[in-house]
């Protein structure tokens, strides 16, 4: 199954204020695991940068002119994400400043329908732990060395991570994707040919008399041979059915 881990960076907390999207970071997952395609860009919003904002993510304004304005990068974005499932955390907060963002191009909103909240599902998960992303990578041993700011594609990677967690670990997340290459492989033919020869037996001569041997002494009517019966030795009699 494919989804899309992602994260965006802002100006501030309200897009109805005035406030832009300046950072998108998404992360493609196929079956929890991350595919190695990302999307990310710095967007240009247009405005000046307030000082609380900047202190969270480190973008100034004369940084952000540098890059495409939101127009400019839309198209590239939403062929990206394609019609596939979203995944972000309290993302609320980040559908409602991507909608804002859509509007003024004049297109359609994301629908919630595709939206998968992990603050959502980490709540519901730890009633009464803290549910922030930094906990929920300490919860689960997601290293956190790298993120001195918020950044978006570092943090839709991280959470990423968390999210293969909290839909059960990534044990259960590599345990979907071998069953997906399995089912890919079976398709093309590719796994579990039949032989055209069988095999030669390894067996030695001796190894095949010790091996009678210890199944003489085991009983006349072994389990077994109820569903598989042994060859006949001369003069041995038929097992017992009972």
């Amino acid at each position: 199954m494919r989804e899309i881990v992602f994260d965006t960076e802002t100006t501030g907390l309200d897009p109805a204020k005035g406030d832009r999207v300046v950072e998108i970071g998404a992360v493609e997952i196929l079956n929890l695991i991350p595919s190695g395609r990302v999307f990310h860009v710095y967007v240009d919003p247009e405005r000046d940068m307030p000082e609380e904002a900047f202190r969270v993510h480190g973008l100034s304004r004369e940084f952000l002119s540098q890059h495409k304005k939101f127009a400019e990068i839309v198209g590239e974005f939403i062929d990206f994400i394609e019609d596939s499932p979203l995944v972000a955390h309290n993302a609320e907060f980040d559908v409602r400043f991507l909608n804002a963002e859509f509007a003024l191009q004049k297109l359609p909103p994301l629908s919630p329908a595709r939206i998968i909240d992990t603050l959502a599902m980490a709540r519901r998960l730890h009633p009464g732990s803290p549910a922030s992303l930094d906990a929920l990578c300490q919860r689960y041993g997601v290293d956190l060395s790298r993120r001195d700011k918020h950044g978006a594609l570092l943090d839709a990677g991280l959470l990423a991570e968390v999210y293969a967690e909290l839909r059960g670990g990534r044990q259960a997340a590599l345990s979907l994707a071998t069953v997906s290459v399995s089912r890919r492989g079976a398709q093309t033919g590719d796994l579990l040919r039949a032989r055209p020869e069988p095999l030669a037996s390894r067996l030695t001569a001796q190894e095949e008399e010790a091996h009678r041997a210890f199944i003489t002494g085991l009983s006349k009517a072994p389990l077994w041979d109820r569903y598989q019966p042994r060859k006949q030795e001369s003069g041995e009699q038929p097992p017992s059915a009972a």
